[in-house]
């Protein structure tokens, strides 16, 4: 079993920069892909980073490539998605995930967090 929790969320001008936390609870989170996926108003969830259980490789969705970095710390249980040049578009909930595949869609995640809320303003 892992919770997830996720903070770091807020109201943010167009071209400004947030970074999410996700703080995994349990002894096994090394076992695990993470994954940030996003959901804005009346739209589908969707993948937007995820990176491998040592952290040595990343995948992007291809509209936040070059702005948004996917990291994580394994001594903390914690992984980060650094939002820099945001946009109005990347206004979301978003939502970081727990799963054992190397996989973009979410019904391969078993764990989610509760979700935080980013809002970029134009």
């Amino acid at each position: 079993q892992v919770q997830l929790v996720e903070s770091g969320g807020g109201l943010v001008q167009a071209g400004g920069s947030l970074r999410l936390s996700c703080a995994a609870s349990g002894r096994t989170f090394t076992s695990y892909v993470m994954g940030w996926f996003r959901q804005a108003p009346g739209k589908e969830r969707e993948f937007v980073a995820r990176i491998s259980e040592s952290g040595d490789w990343r995948y992007y969705k291809d509209s936040v490539k070059g702005r948004f970095t996917i990291s994580r710390d394994n001594a903390k249980n914690t992984v980060y998605l650094q939002m820099n040049s945001l946009k109005p578009e990347d206004t979301g909930v978003y939502y970081c995930a727990a799963g054992n595949r190397h996989s973009s869609s979410y019904s391969s995640y078993t764990y989610w967090g509760q979700g935080t809320q980013v809002t970029v303003s134009s």
